[in-house]
C-alpha cells in the first residue's frame, strides 16, 4: 500500500493460494487506496492482502484512508495485512483487518487460512484432525513436526505440555515414559522407586495419562502418542487407546528384551508378543511404526542389515493386517557416517520397504537425527540439527522427528523444544522447493544401488536357509530368534554369551559402515560373510 514497495510476501501468500486452487491478482508495489478499492469493486475477491513494511506511523495514517475508502464498497472481502512486528502492532489497534501477520507467523497459519477461511488460535480445535492421517492430509505438502517429552517430575511435565502446545510449533507430542512405567505399569510393587522418573515422566495410573492428554488440548491441539511397554504390552496399549487416543504404536520387532535390557523377555517371547501387538492395533485402524532398523544401526550394525531390516519389518506390519505404516529411518547412525553415504543407505531402506506398498498398505516417511549425532556443545547441536535436517529432506519425509538440541546434555525442556522445532521449520521452509537433491549424485547411487543388492542377498539367505521348517521365514518369529542368534542378523553391541554367537564386526570406511573381516583388514561383502558364517556353523555341528 502506498509508498511501500516490498511485495515478497505478497507474492508468496498468492503463489500458496495458487497451490490451494485460488485465482489470484496481483496489484504490484506502491499502491494507492484509490486502484485497491477500484479493483475490490471490478474484481470482487474473497480475500484480499495488504502489506507496509516500512514506518508504523505512516503505515496506519494509509490504513485510516483505507478505512475510510472501504466504507462504501459494495462487496467486502476477508481483509488480510502483512508487516513487520512495529507495523503490525499498531495496524492492530485500528481492529479493521481480519487477520494480521507480523512475520512471526509460520506457513502453516496460512495454508490453514486458504484451506479453512480460519486463522488458527487456541480456541479453534475443529480446525485441527484428531487422527494422524487427517493431519497429514491438512498439512501436506509440509512434513507434520514430532517432538519427544517427558520429564522426571509430573507436574512440570503436564506444565510443559501446555507451553509446547501454546507455542503451536509441533504437531505430534511424543510422550516419554519412564521405564518404570514402561515396563511396571501394572506391576508396581516391582518398581524401583530409585528410578522413578528416570528416562521420562513417571505416570502410575490411567488417570495420570488422561491430564496428559487433557494438558495438550490446547494452541494447536497436538496428537500424543507413546512407544509401547516392556511388558504387558496388550494392556498398555488398550490403556494408551483410552487415555491419549495414541496417535500411533511404535514397537520394535526385536527389542525390548535381553538384547538391550530394556526388559527381561526372552527374544522369541517380545518378538511374539510384538506380532500381536502390531495386529492388535492393525485391526483397529490405528497406524503403526515398527522403529526397527535404527536399532540395529545405534548398535553399529552395518548398513545391509539396517537396510534388510527396514524391509523385514514394514513386511511384518504389512501380514498382521497394517493399513497405514511408518516407515523411521534414523540418520546418522554411526554418526561418523558421511551424508552421502548415509543418504544412499535411507534411500535404499526407501526403495525395499515401498516396493510393498499398495491401496491396502499407505507407507509415511518419518525422519530424524541420529541419537549420538548431536554435540554437547549446544550451538553446535543447532548447527547439526539444522544440517542433518537439510539432508532429511532430500527423502521427502511425512513426518520428521525433531531431536532436540540438549540431547547430549539434558532431557528437552519445553523451551528447548519449541526452538528445536523452529530450527527445523525453518529448514522445511527453504528446502522444500527447489532445493538441490543430493540424492540425485551419482556415488550415491551407486551405493544406494550396492546396498539394495546386498540387502537383498541377505534377505535371499534366509529365506533359502529356513525354507524346509517355515513358509515364511522373514515374518517367523522362530527364524528370525534363529538368525540373531545365528549372527545371521547380527550388531556388535549384542552380547555375546549363551545361545548368541554372532562375530560381526563393522568398520566405517569411505563413510559406510561396513561389514570387517578383521583377519585380513578388509570389508566384506554379503556373499563373504554369511559364507564364513555357514561354514562355521558347519564345523562346530561336526
Amino acid at each position: 500500500m502506498g509508498n511501500c514497495v516490498h511485495v515478497a510476501g505478497a507474492a508468496h501468500f498468492l503463489n500458496l493460494a495458487e497451490d490451494e486452487g485460488y485465482e489470484t491478482l496481483f496489484l504490484g508495489p506502491a499502491v494507492s487506496i484509490d486502484k485497491i478499492i477500484s479493483s475490490i469493486e471490478i474484481h470482487k475477491p474473497v480475500m484480499i492482502t495488504l502489506g507496509y513494511r516500512l514506518t508504523p506511523e505512516n503505515g496506519v495514517k494509509i490504513v485510516k484512508e483505507l478505512i475510510e475508502k472501504s466504507k462504501n464498497l459494495s462487496h467486502t472481502p476477508k481483509w488480510l495485512f502483512g508487516g513487520t512486528p512495529p507495523v503490525a502492532e499498531k495496524v492492530r489497534e485500528l481492529s479493521f483487518f481480519d487477520v494480521i501477520f507480523d512475520g512471526t507467523d509460520d506457513i502453516d497459519d496460512s495454508i490453514t487460512l486458504l484451506r479453512t477461511g480460519k486463522m488458527p488460535d487456541k480456541n479453534n480445535a475443529e480446525l485441527y484432525s484428531g487422527d494422524l492421517v487427517g493431519r497429514l492430509a491438512q498439512k501436506t505438502p509440509y512434513p507434520l513436526l514430532r517432538h519427544h517429552f517427558g520429564l522426571p517430575s509430573f507436574d512440570e511435565t503436564v506444565s510443559g505440555i501446555e507451553e509446547i502446545a501454546d507455542s503451536r510449533v509441533l504437531d505430534v507430542i511424543s510422550l516419554g515414559i519412564d521405564q518404570n512405567t514402561q515396563q511396571y505399569f501394572f506391576c508396581p510393587e516391582k518398581r524401583n522407586r530409585d528410578m522413578d522418573g528416570a528416562g521420562g515422566v513417571p505416570v502410575r495410573d490411567e488417570d495420570a495419562f488422561m491430564k496428559l492428554k487433557e494438558a495438550s488440548q490446547r494452541g494447536n491441539f497436538p496428537l500424543m502418542r507413546c512407544y509401547s511397554g516392556t511388558a504387558d504390552v496388550l494392556r498398555l496399549a488398550d490403556v494408551l487407546i483410552k487415555t491419549i487416543a495414541n496417535a500411533w504404536c511404535a514397537v520394535p520387532l526385536c527389542w525390548y528384551n535381553e538384547l538391550d535390557g530394556r526388559g527381561d523377555r526372552p527374544l522369541q517371547t517380545s518378538m511374539e508378543e510384538a506380532a500381536k501387538l502390531i495386529a492388535y492395533h492393525g485391526q483397529r485402524g490405528i497406524p503403526v511404526e515398527l522403529n526397527e532398523p535404527h536399532h540395529w544401526g545405534l548398535r553399529d550394525a552395518h548398513d545391509t542389515v539396517s537396510v534388510a531390516m527396514s524391509y523385514i519389518s514394514a513386511l511384518n506390519a504389512k501380514k498382521l493386517g497394517v493399513k497405514d505404516y511408518i516407515s523411521q529411518y534414523m540418520f546418522n547412525v554411526p554418526n561418523s557416517l558421511s551424508f552421502s553415504m548415509d543418504l544412499a543407505k535411507v534411500l535404499a531402506q526407501i526403495e525395499l520397504t515401498e516396493s510393498l506398498a499398495d491401496k491396502n498398505f499407505r507407507v509415511y516417511r518419518q525422519t530424524r537425527a541420529g541419537l549420538p549425532f548431536l554435540s554437547a556443545d549446544a550451538a553446535v547441536a543447532k548447527g547439526q540439527l539444522a544440517a542433518s535436517t537439510a539432508l532429511q529432506m532430500n527423502v521427502r519425509p511425512h513426518i520428521i522427528h525433531v531431536v532436540g538440541y540438549s540431547e547430549a546434555l539434558h532431557a528437552a525442556t519445553p523451551d528447548v523444544v519449541t526452538e528445536s522445532c523452529k530450527i527445523v521449520r525453518g529448514v522445511v521452509r527453504g528446502t522444500l522447493t527447489g532445493a538441490a537433491e543430493a540424492r540425485h549424485d551419482p556415488c550415491v547411487k551407486e551405493r544406494r544401488d550396492e546396498l539394495i543388492r546386498e540387502a537383498n542377498y541377505l534377505i535371499s539367505f534366509i529365506k533359502d536357509e529356513y525354507s524346509a521348517i517355515s513358509p515364511d521365514p522373514l515374518c517367523d518369529e522362530k527364524v528370525l530368534t534363529d538368525c540373531i542368534k545365528r549372527g545371521i542378523l547380527d550388531a556388535p553391541h549384542i552380547v555375546k554369551k549363551g545361545e548368541f554367537k554372532g562375530s560381526l564386526q563393522t568398520r566405517v570406511r569411505e563413510g559406510k559402515c561396513v561389514a570387517w573381516d578383521s583377519y585380513n583388514e578388509k570389508a566384506m561383502d554379503e556373499r563373504t560373510r554369511l559364507g564364513g558364517l555357514t561354514e562355521k556353523v558347519r564345523k562346530l555341528a561336526v
